[in-house]
């Protein structure tokens, strides 16, 4: 074996003993390997046993491989225990769509799962493709990106799971997806809820382009979903999970669940496009008000102005001599005003 070889068993080796010893979550454990190797290590083999989540130095019957953003050499690695290199490449394009492809017994599961990019993004909510791969001794994952689902299944805070069975595995994620896709919609609706407060009293498009992020988003949503929703018909039909009932249930249970998203999302976005269409109006009203109202700002103010222009006049004018003069003046230009601010009020036009 080469060096980059050697120093893959050992991150392995460093990887379970930590995790074994101080039974960290495999985040933690890959961390402080890292700091030793100085490399980042995308391959761990986990496997479940009565306490808990280990990590493994090598895969064994009954494992879950996953593979975050592999390598070159991790794809080989993989590929040499007989997994067909493009069922590894496949979910690392971001572009792929769900469905499923069988090869010489080996089955693998592309879905779309939805993943936060942040909320300077030009679309705070995207979806990529999560590879899942089913073969006799072994579950794999493959993704291009960390991800909420995944990351949670590595921590172990996933309950009642099982490595070895691997298609109750495989449910357990879809499952977990379409969760996941129902909480992001929630999310979603929250911050719309926020951008309409602040769109009833806004004058600019700053919101409105808010909007149309989550607009965007939404109908990635749309179109993952409904990918997935063909996935999983096509996996229903396949008899794969026939052999025991709750397997049959829980698929039943991922097919409402990615139902009830597909029916939120299309509901959310309707709304959406309605609600973008009626704040472009009220964005244009509320500048009019804005315009209305330092027009008549404008006048109310012009009519002390005439007042003194005219008794500034080099001419013989009205109680010029008087000494109360300037007070005339005065009461004049302010009971004009009053005068005007009332019949504008009246009116509506203040």
């Amino acid at each position: 074996m080469g060096l980059q070889d050697d120093r893959q068993r050992l991150s392995y080796g460093l990887t379970g003993l930590l995790a074994q010893s101080l039974r960290l979550c495999p985040e933690t454990t890959s961390f402080l390997v890292d700091l030793k190797l100085k490399e980042k290590d995308m391959l761990t083999i986990y496997k479940n046993y009565e306490d808990g989540l280990s990590i493994l130095t090598e895969p064994v019957n009954g494992c879950w491989i996953h593979l975050l953003d592999p390598t070159p050499d991790e794809i080989q690695i993989i590929s040499d225990l007989g997994i067909p290199r493009d069922f590894l490449t496949y979910p690392l394009d971001l572009d792929e769509r769900a469905r499923t492809e069988r090869e010489d017994g080996i089955l693998l599961v592309i879905l779309r799962i939805p993943f936060y990019q942040g909320t300077q993004a030009d679309a705070p909510y995207i979806t990529i493709p999560l590879g899942i791969i089913l073969t006799e001794k072994y579950l794999i994952t493959v993704c291009k990106y960390e991800n909420d689902i995944l990351r949670d299944f590595c921590s172990g805070r996933v309950r009642n799971l099982s490595t070895g069975k691997r298609n109750r595995f495989l449910l357990r994620i879809l499952l977990a997806s379409a969760t996941n896709y129902l909480t992001h919609l929630r999310t979603i609706t929250k911050t719309v809820d926020y951008l309409e407060d602040q769109l009833q009293k806004s004058t600019r498009n700053r919101e409105v382009l808010e909007l149309l992020k989550y607009q965007k988003s939404l109908t990635y949503f749309t179109t993952a979903l409904k990918a997935n929703e063909l996935m999983l018909e096509r996996l229903d039909r396949s008899q794969l999970f026939k052999a025991y009932p709750d397997d049959e249930d829980l698929l039943d249970d991922v097919i409402t669940e990615n139902q009830q998203a597909i029916e939120v999302t299309s509901i959310t976005s309707n709304i959406l496009s309605g609600m973008m269409d009626a704040f472009a109006s009220i964005i244009s009203n509320n500048l009019n008000a804005v315009m209305k109202f330092l027009a008549a700002i404008t006048i109310v103010l012009n009519l002390p102005m005439i007042v003194a222009s005219f008794y500034g006049m080099n001419v013989h004018l009205p109680l010029q001599e008087h000494p109360l003069a300037f007070v005339f003046t005065l009461l004049i230009s302010v009971a004009l005003s009053v005068i005007v601010i009332i019949i504008f009020i009246r009116r509506d036009w203040f």
